[in-house]
Parts: structure tokens; C-alpha cells; sequence
């Protein structure tokens, strides 16, 4: 890790990464303070890891992966060096058809590499409530789309976290600062892997030629 904030760091006067958090009230902080949702702790982990990092909240509680796909655009309007892509457990609630999800999400990575920034998936597990069957076609959507793209994939936004009522709300399945902490110890290290990559590929790009 000192290695990844040594070349993030080093280029001077250089412009911090800018990391888009897309995703529902999961990673959005719903019913937390802006300082203690998901994108205020992360950016605070990294640049205690010495990354210089902008982490943009683009979460929106309630929504689906169609509603993440149609505000993309406008979540990436200010630029994205890399994007996490936390969508998905309101398409599982509502027992929508997993290819739904799988092809929204395809959309959505399809959109990020157009525009020319990296992608990060986190993905999520259903629960029961919808059988086995469901269960087996939904949770293979994140580990099948990381691998088909070569994409950077934390398997489980809420693991750790899920099942354990210190780590939630009294609603028993959205984070408390704790847990959103506590997703944050889990994902960083992919997160800083990634921009550790960005960070060397714009530095190549901009150093001069010999």
C-alpha cells in the first residue's frame, strides 16, 4: 500500500482521482450523516493510505440498476476516473428478473469504458425469499460480469456487515456508521489496487517523450 500512495502521490501539482460511488441507499448513507455514508469514509481511508482521491456520492435510495443506467450520465458529469458500481439489491427486493439486472449492468460498464474512466463492481447476494433457483441466477451476475470484463470485483457490498445488528440499522439490513466502516476496511484495498493502475497509466500518458 505505501507503493500504491508513492505513485499516486508523486506527480506534482497533479489532480486528485476522482471516484464515482454509484449505487442505491446502501452506499448512498441512508439515514446517516454525509460524514459517515460510504464515499466520505472511503475518501477519508484513502488519504489516510496517502491515495489523493475524491470519492463523489452518486447514490439514490431506492433505486434499481434501470435507475442507475439512466442517471450514468449525469453521476459521470464531472468526470470519473473510476466508478463503483453498488447496484442491485432493490432489482433482488422487488424480485425482478436477474437478466433485467445483468443487462442493465452490462449497459452501465459499457457506458463507463465509452467515457473512458475503469469500473469497479461490488457485487450482492439475494436472499431466499424467491428460492434457490433465483437465488443461484442472481448471485452470479457480479462474479460472471467481472470475469467476462476483466473487471476488479469486491463479491459482497454488506459482507461482514449483513446479520449483524451491531453493524445496522434497527431495519436490520442497511449499515450504521460502524458497518459502513466496516465495508470500507473490505473494499479499500481493491479500490487503491485500482487507482494504483489508473494513477500509473495517466502518469505514463502524461510523462514526456524520449
Amino acid at each position: 500500500m505505501i507503493l500504491a500512495a508513492g505513485l499516486l502521490s508523486s506527480a506534482a501539482g497533479a489532480e486528485p482521482l476522482r471516484v464515482v460511488a454509484l449505487g442505491d441507499s446502501l452506499s448512498a448513507g441512508y439515514m446517516l450523516p454525509a460524514d459517515a455514508a460510504f464515499p466520505f469514509q472511503l475518501e477519508r481511508r484513502l488519504a489516510a493510505d496517502g491515495v489523493d482521491a475524491k470519492v463523489v456520492n452518486a447514490g439514490v435510495s431506492g433505486d434499481t440498476t434501470g435507475g442507475g443506467l439512466a442517471r450514468l450520465a449525469f453521476a459521470m458529469g464531472g468526470g470519473a476516473d473510476l466508478v463503483i458500481v453498488e447496484l442491485g439489491a432493490n432489482d433482488m427486493l422487488r424480485g425482478l428478473d436477474p437478466r433485467i439486472a445483468e443487462n442493465n449492468l452490462e449497459k452501465i460498464l459499457d457506458q463507463i469504458k465509452a467515457k473512458g474512466a475503469s469500473a469497479l463492481l461490488a457485487g450482492m447476494l439475494a436472499s431466499g425469499n424467491f428460492g434457490p433457483a433465483y437465488k443461484t441466477r442472481f448471485d452470479a451476475i457480479f462474479p460472471d460480469l467481472a470475469t467476462s470484463r476483466g473487471l476488479p470485483l469486491y463479491p459482497f457490498f454488506l459482507a461482514g456487515v449483513s446479520g449483524d445488528k451491531a453493524l445496522t440499522l434497527p431495519d436490520g439490513l442497511h449499515p450504521n456508521a460502524k458497518g459502513v466502516a466496516r465495508i470500507v476496511d473490505g473494499i479499500a484495498p481493491l479500490v487503491e489496487e485500482s487507482l494504483k493502475r489508473i494513477g500509473s497509466a495517466k502518469a505514463a500518458r502524461a510523462a514526456p517523450d524520449r
